[in-house]
């Protein structure tokens, strides 16, 4: 960085380094209020990055914040078995009106607009990411205070859309313990520091199986990296999540708001530090 840099990259021309990527804000729906706004990521798919997203959404609903996902995952959308909705969302002249679990969630995800649930989406990545901004323009979301999205896996269109054009307050990032895994997940990171987007924090997903009669946690993938790689990418957060059969067994039933412990209360904690923060004078 020059010394006589104005540390306005909107008016400045060099490309250095530390240029900061331009954002494009659009605003929410008339009739939305939403205080914070948490992306799940990850490198890659497979990972679980929408139990985490669902797992979050819950804890929060459960600690009495209401609370809503925007499914940004278009062509590979589960939000909506997770949590066994079935009904479609409906509009009026004011907009698209989100779907509510049984606990009073707020969804809006494709399969809640189409037909067919697994009618493929055979869309360009424009035309998907203008969905996605569509979710967060069109949908009255009404009262919120933590919207999570579930992004689809890594740094295409549409994070780089969700980065640039929805106000995100934070990023959660959920890898899997392979060293692959981590490799991907510091482009991740790389990424979000490049936009300028704050990271709550690290969970690794399927870490290891706790055996059912001794209670020894068995690393089945090989030792866990996940405090090397939160301490290589300066990530004070972490949790780790057990390969576990409920979770799968939830997700098929529909039946995700079940779960009482979620493995991830350090992360809520930072989120109601966040709110905390929101309502100070």
């Amino acid at each position: 960085m020059s010394e006589q840099c104005s540390r306005n990259c909107e008016t400045c021309a060099k490309a250095c380094a530390d240029r900061k990527q331009p954002r494009f804000l659009e605003k929410p729906h008339e009739l939305s209020r939403i205080k914070k706004v948490i992306g799940i990521v990850s490198g890659k798919g497979g990972v679980g990055k929408s139990l985490v997203t669902s797992l979050l959404a819950v804890s929060m609903k459960k600690k009495g914040y209401q609370t809503g996902i925007l499914d940004a995952d278009i062509t590979g959308p589960s939000i909506p078995k997770v949590f066994g909705l079935r009904e479609k969302a409906k509009g009026s002249e004011l907009g698209l009106f989100p779907v509510e679990t049984a606990a009073g969630i707020r969804v809006m995800s494709l399969n809640l607009l189409v037909e067919n649930e697994t009618d493929p989406v055979v869309w360009r990545g424009p035309v998907i990411a203008g969905m996605v901004k569509r979710f967060w323009k069109e949908v009255v979301w009404g009262d919120i205070d933590f919207l999570f999205i579930d992004m689809p896996p890594g740094t295409g269109d549409v994070p780089l859309t969700v980065f640039q054009s929805i106000p995100v307050d934070g990023i959660v990032i959920v890898t899997t313990p392979q060293e692959l895994v981590s490799m991907i997940v510091t482009k991740a990171v790389n990424m979000a520091k490049r936009m300028n987007i704050p990271i709550l924090g690290l969970v690794e997903n399927m870490s290891y199986v706790k055996c059912p009669c001794c209670g020894e946690e068995i690393e089945l993938f090989g030792e866990s990296r996940l405090e090397e790689v939160a301490r290589q990418t300066g990530i004070k957060t972490t949790a780790r999540l057990p390969v576990n059969p409920d979770f799968a067994a939830a997700g098929d039933k529909g039946s995700i708001e079940a779960f009482e412990e979620t493995g991830l209360g350090g992360f809520t904690d930072i989120l109601e530090q966040m709110m905390e923060t929101e309502v100070q004078p």
